[in-house]
């Protein structure tokens, strides 16, 4: 008995019917679009935690700006992306994969968090892999 699903069945059936790639391509693509909008909108509220603790002073000497309104510029770019990876997920993710490698090279300059940067490094994968996801899609005229 065959219980791959065709083409028809991913198109109209349940996220659990779809080919497993489109299912890996939705999930990702929908956590690399919620995840950075809540973090940028976080940015203005500091409800998660308090964001310029994650700050290498170097960034604030390069961009002359108090920290918090280096975290607002953060922020802008973050709900940017997020919206990127909803509209356009081949660019989306890539955009995403350069924050965050940003977000790592400041980590590692500021010499703390490192388990932070671990995770970071994480997710920057996880955006190649949607990515090439995304282009998987784009040729079978699914993203």
């Amino acid at each position: 008995m065959n219980t791959a699903s065709s083409p028809a069945q991913a198109k109209t059936g349940s996220l659990m019917s779809m080919d497993p790639q489109r299912q890996a391509f939705l999930l990702l693509r929908t956590v690399f679009t919620v995840a950075p909008i809540i973090f940028g909108l976080d940015k203005f509220t500091n409800l998660l935690t308090h964001w310029t603790i994650y700050l290498a002073p170097v960034a604030t000497s390069v961009i002359p700006v108090p920290a918090q309104t280096f975290m607002y510029i953060v922020g802008v770019v973050e709900i940017v992306a997020g919206i990127a990876v909803a509209v356009r997920p081949r660019f989306g993710s890539l955009l995403v994969a350069v924050w965050l490698l940003g977000i790592i090279v400041n980590l590692l300059v500021l010499g703390n968090f490192f388990d932070v940067a671990l995770r970071d490094f994480g997710l920057l994968v996880g955006a190649l892999a949607l990515n090439r996801l995304a282009v998987a899609s784009q040729a079978d005229g699914q993203a």
